[in-house]
């Protein structure tokens, strides 16, 4: 069989399907999860800064470096298995120790992310999350009572996964360590890469809800400036229907909003497409879960409907308002440029009607000018031209008043013949 060619990126669109796999997580453990963003331009980091980051990690426990051109890598720190992922606007590190700990949620579990580490970091912290991962009990009762122990009641989150393989809770509430708290109640026999799998999918859970709150605090930031120059647009509105106003300065007026709406889309259109895709993706990983109900409480997509997702409507309707002001100003400028250009053309039109009227009376002063030239030539024709017949006409008995009377007629239709002529050359 003869060999074929390959694609030249066909391995690494195959392994792209295959990238940031789930790790395989023991029963019981702790695990560490922590996502770094830089504030601004996020998305053109400098992402060699983020692998030197990680290989000064990696180098304080003699681990071995990612390929120069990895997103993701996994690597064993003593007690910790690492993984390390990079994404668009931000980096995740996260960290699983096998082992019952001595206290839930103890903070020193962070630890493996030493202080003198992280404040080296390219970005703030997006996010952290400790988990507390215990064998589930068959007494419902005990855990729902570690429950109320470790979160908050009213804001507690909890459901069984994946036809029960596991339970998971959360208030998503900040404690006094500064971390999320959430906490895994898994199933005996269940493997550690579907445990791996729940734990990725509430780490993605987590991040992603919270990047996608960014947007709600753009979508507040703009909502002062929109309605002023909301209100300004219906007054200009307004004022295009006064026969009196100015259109050129409405015009002015109505492009100056029109490029600070324009300027603000620019500036929010990144983050406004981002949370969009966020917020799809905190609701596909939801769904994934397979959620069902545990002890009575609220299940983690209830939590969502009622506390994130009214966030979310909240960018939606600033981006369609922002999107709306400016196809109405954009209307408005077109209505008023059309009314604009038929002032003018009412303006050249008056114009033209006037120089039509000037060249007019242009046109019959020189006809007048004209007349008065031939007559102002024929004068002073006539009596040259007595001057030269008188001699001839004498013998005759031609007086000189009968030889003029002869030679005016003669002298003026020459002269008159003789500026028509003249005329029709420069026409």
């Amino acid at each position: 069989m003869p060999a074929i060619e390959d694609h030249p990126h066909r391995f690494a669109l195959v392994n792209e399907l295959h990238a940031r796999p789930a790790a395989k997580i023991a029963v019981p453990g702790v695990a560490v999860f922590v996502a770094l963003k830089p504030e601004r331009e996020a998305a053109k980091r400098d992402r060699g800064h983020d692998r030197v980051h990680l290989h000064a990690l990696l180098d304080r426990h003699g681990a071995g470096h990612p390929a120069p051109d990895a997103t993701h890598h996994s690597s064993d720190l003593g007690r910790h298995h690492l993984k390390w992922e990079s994404h668009t606007e931000f980096v995740t590190y996260t960290a699983f120790e096998q082992g019952q700990a001595a206290r839930a949620f103890d903070p020193a579990a962070f630890d493996v992310f030493p202080d003198a580490w992280l404040q080296e970091a390219q970005g703030k912290r997006l996010t952290s999350i400790l988990f507390q991962i215990e064998v589930m009990s068959d007494d419902t009762k005990v855990m729902a009572d570690k429950l109320l122990d470790w979160f908050v009641p009213e804001s507690l989150a909890a459901s069984y996964v994946l036809e029960g393989s596991a339970i998971i809770a959360s208030d998503f509430r900040i404690d006094r360590a500064g971390h999320i708290r959430m906490a895994v109640f898994v199933k005996p026999g269940t493997g550690g890469r579907r445990v791996g799998r729940i734990i990725q999918r509430l780490c993605e859970i987590e991040t992603y809800k919270t990047i996608s709150m960014l947007g709600l605090l753009r979508a507040r930031g703009l909502s002062p400036a929109m309605a002023a120059l909301d209100d300004e647009l219906s007054l200009m509105t307004r004022a295009m229907k006064e026969p009196e106003s100015r259109s050129e300065e409405t015009l002015d007026a109505l492009l100056r909003i029109s490029s600070e709406l324009e300027n603000m889309m620019v500036e929010t259109s990144f983050r406004f497409g981002a949370t969009g895709a966020y917020e799809a993706l905190v609701h596909q990983r939801i769904e994934v879960l397979r959620e069902e109900r545990f002890n009575g409480r609220q299940t983690l997509h209830e939590f969502m409907t009622r506390r994130y997702d009214p966030a979310m409507r909240t960018v939606k309707s600033a981006e369609a308002r922002l999107s709306k002001m400016a196809e109405r100003a954009m209307r408005a400028g077109q209505l008023l440029g059309t009314r604009v250009d038929v002032e003018r053309s009412g303006q050249n039109q008056r114009l033209l009607e006037s120089m039509d009227k000037r060249a007019d009376l242009q046109l019959r002063l020189q006809n007048t000018v004209e007349g008065l030239s031939v007559v102002a030539i024929s004068y002073y024709a006539v009596n040259l031209a007595s001057y030269v017949a008188m001699p001839v006409m004498e013998p005759l008995g031609l007086s000189r008043g009968v030889a003029m009377a002869i030679l005016a007629p003669l002298v003026v239709m020459g002269v008159w013949a003789m500026v028509r002529r003249i005329r029709r050359n420069f026409d």
